[in-house]
């Protein structure tokens, strides 16, 4: 039970992440066109999306260090990336 426990919380802890990253990753590129400094803009993202995600897998790596629990955490960190790609793609209207 302990051990399902922490593989659902492994899942819902790396689908979190994942929505922070892509997520920002989003806000930022979507912010983009209207920044005076793109780059500066871009890198802050990068650095505030890579240290709070990395942050939380360090966490859910946890002190006893148990990797499939990592494992894990990293496939439900990708699975939101999918799923956030085909629900954030650009809709193409159709011509007349």
């Amino acid at each position: 039970m302990i051990d399902l426990m922490s593989g659902l919380l492994a899942v819902l802890s790396g689908a979190v992440l994942g929505l922070f990253y892509y997520a920002g990753l989003w806000f930022t590129l979507r912010r983009l066109p209207e920044q005076t400094h793109p780059a500066l803009w871009v890198f802050g993202s990068f650095t505030l999306r890579l240290a709070v995600s990395m942050t939380g897998f360090y966490f859910i790596l946890g002190p006893d260090r148990h990797l499939p629990r990592l494992g894990v955490a990293l496939l439900a960190f990708i699975a939101t990336r999918v799923l956030l790609t085909r629900r954030l793609r650009p809709v193409v209207e159709p011509r007349s």
